[in-house]
């Protein structure tokens, strides 16, 4: 692999990374309601999801696709649900008041927003159809183990990297001020924008 295709594949896994989607949302919602910590585990998880992804893209995954599109369309399906699902819940508890700092609930285990971030990811197949078109586009049938080991280093460092800054931008005291007073718009606004993404994700 030359330099020149190892720096353009840093380029597409970053500007995957911050292209919004599903992950960029619930990073977004986790810093405003749980703080910065609970959104870099969910961060660490939402990269440990993409390495799946790229592991099966490495693995062929396009070539399973390309023979049964029906598997493609089960795990769009899949992902869509789950996507609305949390839709709906972020939907329907929108206008249930934010506690203030001082008392708000305990934010979730550093276990559970890995878990979140993990399936959040893993929810959106397209990661893999993206990186099978990555991976075919700057690897060659002669790749080292190291040059595949660092390209999912680089996968990983750019997702957790993107989606704990979105966190920490979010989980400013400012932020969250603007949020208290606009909770039920901007809930149903991440529930909406949830919906439209699992939506697509079946369309395209």
């Amino acid at each position: 692999m030359t330099l020149a295709a190892f720096l353009a594949f840093a380029g597409l896994v970053i500007f995957a990374a911050v292209s919004p989607g599903p992950a960029v949302l619930m990073s977004a919602r986790t810093g405003l309601t749980e703080g910065f910590r609970t959104g870099v585990m969910l961060a660490a998880g939402i990269g440990t999801g993409a390495v799946i992804w790229a592991l099966m893209a490495m693995f062929g995954l396009h070539l399973v696709f390309d023979a049964a599109p029906s598997l493609l369309w089960a795990l769009k399906i899949g992902g869509a649900a789950y996507l609305l699902w949390m839709a709906w819940h972020l939907w329907r508890d929108a206008k249930t008041p934010f506690v203030a700092e001082d008392s708000r609930p305990v934010p979730r285990s550093p276990f559970a927003a890995f878990r979140l971030g993990l399936w959040t990811n893993l929810a959106n197949p397209k990661a893999a159809v993206m990186f099978s078109s990555i991976f075919l586009g700057t690897l060659g049938p002669n790749t080292p183990i190291w040059v595949l080991a660092a390209l999912l280093a680089i996968i990983f460092a750019a997702e957790t990297t993107w989606n704990s800054l979105v966190a920490r931008i979010f989980s400013l005291d400012r932020t969250r001020a603007r949020y208290i007073s606009l909770k039920t718009v901007i809930d149903r606004s991440f529930g909406g924008l949830l919906a439209l993404l699992g939506v697509k994700i079946v369309a395209t």
